[in-house]
């Protein structure tokens, strides 16, 4: 329950974190103002995964059987050679840790309505907007607006992901943070002309990775380029054009299927493009401003627990800003109870980048033997059970209103 001091809260983001964040605080009585720069919830992205002590987050929140109704339900990730040889299958809970049965598979943007839907009609949303400015002060924070609406609130939230507006604001630029993993890669759709279904092809050569996934649409492919890079492409960042050019470039005289997704790619009007990177602070909070989710603590999406650790982050935070008078104790304690949960998911993206794309030839050799010669390695999932250990690593507490009752 939110006691009478620092119950306005301005949280920036309303993917994932915000939505959940503002969810409970609302639940624990805080008056809660979210600002979205995009005009509305936004729709499609890729399937992404929720495990572990997320799935006890959703639960609480009471929106489990929407998400659950919502479920992929992958199959299946084949790998192929740079010709499209088969070389071996495994289930997907083998590499992810995932557990069959319990955790959760689902398009982003059926999430990210089913987290709005929950607390849409209980805090204030202002789409088409975002921060300017804040200006701390001994009794709370003023904000600017993009739109020119200046408004005071007592503490100020960033859930605005891995390139946060708000950390620049508060914290400085994001190059002191950013731990760039060596990794670039585009995303978008492309026809299902294959009658793929709730599976994944993936057909690698030496630091490239070319991947063909069905979400269970029989139209639509996910289709992924990635690729090593030395160092980050910030000057493409800007330019979708030269993010094209760039990744037909790596992938000039690809084979496999690689040639019809360069095409698509030059038409594709879905494209996201990005570095894969990990965010690393030594605080997750200043003065009256905190981060949650990948703000905070990006894991990179080679870990595959981006969505999760973002949900346990927010439901912490909240709890803690409902136990303690002192936001600044709140603070404190958030960062003791998430931090080493952090740190844990944030180690899996090696394994990751070691299992997908496999840097040099004889990272590949190895990685090919093992589904190739020895099938069993790959069926006990040894990279499964480390993410499986870390996506539970968190016993998750109860808080205010639930631990009363």
């Amino acid at each position: 329950m939110a006691t009478s001091r620092n119950k306005k809260i301005l949280i920036s983001g309303a993917s994932i974190a915000g939505p959940v964040l503002a969810y409970w605080l609302h639940r624990y009585g805080f008056q809660v103002t979210v600002v979205e720069k995009a005009g509305a919830v936004r729709s499609g992205g890729y399937p992404i995964d929720i495990r572990g002590t997320a799935i006890d987050v959703v639960k609480r929140m009471g929106v489990l059987s929407r998400m659950a109704a919502a479920h992929i339900d992958s199959r299946k990730i084949t790998f192929v050679d740079g010709d499209g040889a088969l070389i071996g299958s495994i289930r997907p809970e083998a590499l992810t840790g995932g557990k069959e049965g319990r955790d959760l598979e689902l398009p982003r943007g059926e999430l990210t309505t089913v987290l709005y839907d929950a607390v849409r009609d209980d805090v204030e949303f202002r789409f088409g907007d975002s921060i300017t400015t804040l200006n701390e002060h001994g009794g709370g924070v003023d904000v600017r607006f993009q739109s020119g609406l200046q408004r005071p609130f007592d503490l100020v939230i960033g859930a605005d992901g891995l390139h946060s507006n708000t950390r620049r604001l508060a914290f400085g630029p994001e190059a002191q943070y950013h731990r760039y993993l060596g990794y670039c890669f585009a995303g978008f759709t492309i026809p299902n002309t294959l009658g793929l279904s709730h599976e994944a092809f993936i057909s690698n050569t030496p630091g490239k990775a070319a991947v063909l996934f069905a979400a269970g649409d029989s139209d639509r492919l996910h289709a992924f380029l990635t690729f090593t890079r030395p160092q980050p492409p910030f000057s493409e960042f800007a330019d979708i054009e030269a993010q094209r050019r760039l990744t037909a470039s790596v992938f000039a005289g690809a084979r496999w299927e690689v040639p019809r997704m360069l095409a698509a790619l030059q038409e594709a009007t879905d494209v996201f493009f990005d570095v894969v990177s990990q965010i690393r602070m030594p605080r997750w909070s200043k003065g009256r401003v905190a981060l949650v989710g990948d703000a905070a603590h990006a894991p990179s999406f080679l870990s595959g627990q981006g969505t999760s650790t973002a949900m346990v982050g927010a439901y912490v935070l909240a709890g803690e800003l409902a136990t303690h008078s002192d936001f600044s104790a709140a603070f404190a304690s958030y960062e003791r109870v998430m931090r080493p949960f952090v740190e844990v998911n944030q180690s899996l993206a090696d394994g990751g980048a070691a299992s997908l794309i496999p840097a040099t030839s004889r990272a590949l050799w190895i990685r090919n033997q093992a589904l190739r010669v020895t099938p069993w390695l790959a069926r006990t999932g040894l990279a499964g059970r480390k993410g499986r250990r870390a996506s539970t690593a968190l016993t998750l507490p109860l808080y205010g209103v639930q631990a009363s009752g």
